[in-house]
């Protein structure tokens, strides 16, 4: 029999899908170009909601905290960003101010999570685990989002997260875990920042241009160093010799 917590972080995945639901509904509702394309928008929201409630139920033990349930207000937020990015990335209508408020929303409830994660001591890797998650997707979201304004090369920073992870998945070594880092910290909260100040209409496209070069340029650096860093770190087989010490 499932425990009340259990029932609690289903009751939490199951809000969250329903209130994107209704939200997509009403977005997708606008006449958009082409049959498909509204329901191509509806399932890009799905997936960003259903990966995180997906992540959700994968807890052992099940269980939600007061700090996820904001996370969960965000991944909705980014999956309202989703929808409204799929018809101009399809060749539609670009996506108007109200993808940069929902997103800037989200963007700004990043830092409440945390605050609550610490204020109400509960603070877990899964936790983490979900809001980084959260924060790749919106930045793949914005980066989609302003790839019809800037070119295909932005798309290098919504989904180098995407490849890293893959990477880790047939190299254990990118499976580690990092040490906490203040510049990773701000090098990943620039990333949603530059693609917000690219999409606010009147910004100059030059300044936005640059801002997204910088994000796409320092977060290359930081997943550089990362992976060197876990690289470093990790345990080497007995009897293994790398070709520095081979030489030395």
């Amino acid at each position: 029999m499932e425990s009340s917590t259990g029932r609690i972080a289903l009751t939490d995945a199951a809000v969250a899908v329903v209130g994107f639901l209704a939200a997509g509904s009403w977005l997708v509702a606008v006449p958009l170009r082409g049959f498909a394309v509204p329901y191509l928008a509806l399932a890009a929201g799905i997936a960003v909601v259903g990966s995180a409630g997906a992540s959700i139920l994968r807890r052992r033990p099940r269980l939600t905290t007061p700090a996820d349930r904001v996370t969960l207000v965000r991944v909705v937020l980014v999956a309202c960003c989703a929808t409204m990015a799929v018809p101009g990335l399809l060749g539609g209508s670009p996506p108007g101010p109200s993808l940069v408020v929902l997103g800037g929303l989200a963007f700004v409830l990043d830092a409440v999570d945390g605050a609550v994660a610490r204020r109400t001591g509960s603070s877990s890797p899964a936790g983490a685990r979900l809001d980084v998650q959260t924060d790749a997707a919106l930045v793949l979201v914005l980066s989609c989002a302003a790839a019809r304004s800037f070119g295909p090369w932005v798309h290098a920073s919504g989904l180098m997260w995407c490849a890293f992870v893959a990477a880790g998945q047939v190299r254990p070594a990118l499976r580690g875990v990092l040490r906490p880092s203040r510049l990773r910290k701000i090098i990943g909260a620039y990333q949603p920042f530059a693609f917000l100040l690219a999409l606010t209409p009147g910004v100059p496209e030059g300044l936005g241009t640059g801002a997204v070069a910088l994000a796409v340029l320092a977060l290359v650096a930081s997943f550089g160093r990362d992976v060197i860093e876990l690289e470093r770190s990790h345990p080497r087989p007995v009897g293994y010799e790398s070709g520095a010490e081979l030489v030395n």
